[in-house]
Order: C-alpha cells, then structure tokens, then sequence
C-alpha cells in the first residue's frame, strides 16, 4: 500500500511558527487633547490669552486695545491717555514752580528779618556812638579809643556814617533843625553843619543826620 503525501503533513522539529500569527493592534482611534470641558488640555495653555494683543501691550497701558481692525479706536484711546499724562505733567511742573517761588520767598522774608533785627540792634548802639562823640569833643582823648573800636567793629557789618557837609539837602538822609539865608551863587539847599551824625546800615538809612543848612 503507498502513503499519499497530499493527504498527510508531518511537522518536523524545524518547522517554525505560522507567519500570518500576529498580535492583534487596537484599531481604537487617538482621542482629542482636550479635558472635560473641551478646554485644551496643554499645560502651557493660558485661558487669558487675547489674540487680538498677543504680546499684552493694552494690559501694560490700561488700553482695551481690542480687535486688530479697529486701529481708530486704539488711536483714540491712546490719544486720550497721552492727553491725561500731559495733564498731570503740566500740573506738577505748576505745583514746583510754586514751590520754588514760595521757597525763595521765604528765603527773601529769612533774610530780611534778620537784617531787621541786626538793624534795630545797631539803632540802640547809636546813643553810645553819639556819646563817645560828645566825649572826644570835649576833649576826653581816653575816649576816642573805644569809640574807634566800637565804630571800626560796626562798620564791618554794615554800618556806615552819612556825610552830609557842604552836601546837597536830601530829606531822607538829613533832618534839617537850622537854616541860613541862600548865599551868592546858591543855587539850592546846601548842608553847612552836622549836629547830630546819622548812620546808614547796609544802604537803608538807620538815623538821618542832623543838620544845618543854607538856602
């Protein structure tokens, strides 16, 4: 009897696994990145993002910068900003120059007053000045001095004695008490004697002087 090979297969100890066994791939297709609310679910997603001011240029200026179609409005805005900042800007400049002026204002009064007061103390020396006067006069050569010293001291600050003889008259820096008759070739009121001296402190007269005059 003969052995068909077409009817029987025997496997061998090399034959190998059938080709067409494969693992089965899951056909199931990739979702959308997305969470439950459809929002996406990319970590680096800002919800804020505007993509009309990508690079949040109307945050950085109070601006609704909105649509990039609408530059008449962005305009507008931004004109009305500028005008707001001018506004602001020329108000400062007026409150600092009002500040400097009221600074040196108060720098002028500081000033004065302490001239004043310097003043009125150099108005009660003067009786001591006209006394020291008097002395050398009279021949008290001890005197004079004292009255140099105290003169000389004075002087540096400020005070300075009013010339008057042979001066024309001028009523606010001479008191006249006695007058004479105009004289050939006068031809105004002229200083002939001084009395009493007067004193000026730092240009302002203090004291006028006491004088006689002729005219």
């Amino acid at each position: 009897m003969s052995e068909s090979t077409d009817d029987a297969r025997v496997d061998g100890p090399d034959s190998g696994p059938d080709i067409d066994a494969r693992p089965e791939q899951s056909a199931e297709p990739a979702g959308d990145a997305t969470g439950e609310d459809g929002s996406a679910s990319d970590p680096e997603f800002d919800p804020e993002f505007d993509p009309d001011d990508p690079f949040g240029i109307g945050d950085g200026l109070g601006l609704d910068i909105g649509p990039l179609t609408e530059p008449k409005a962005a305009a507008e805005q931004l004109a009305a900003v500028t005008k707001e900042r001018d506004e602001y800007l020329d108000l400062a400049r007026r409150v600092q120059a009002d500040f400097e002026n009221y600074r040196r204002r108060v720098d002028a009064q500081r000033i004065e007053q302490a001239q004043r007061a310097a003043e009125s103390l150099v108005a009660e020396l003067l009786p001591v000045l006209d006394a020291c006067d008097a002395a050398a006069a009279q021949g008290a050569e001890d005197v004079e001095p004292i009255a140099a010293s105290l003169f000389g001291t004075l002087a540096k600050l400020g005070l300075e004695r009013i010339e008057a003889v042979d001066a024309v008259f001028d009523p606010n820096q001479h008191e006249a008490v006695m007058q004479e008759p105009a004289g050939d070739g006068d031809t105004g009121t002229i200083v002939m004697e001084i009395l009493r001296a007067g004193y000026q402190w730092n240009g302002r007269v203090v004291r006028p002087a006491m004088v006689k005059v002729r005219g």
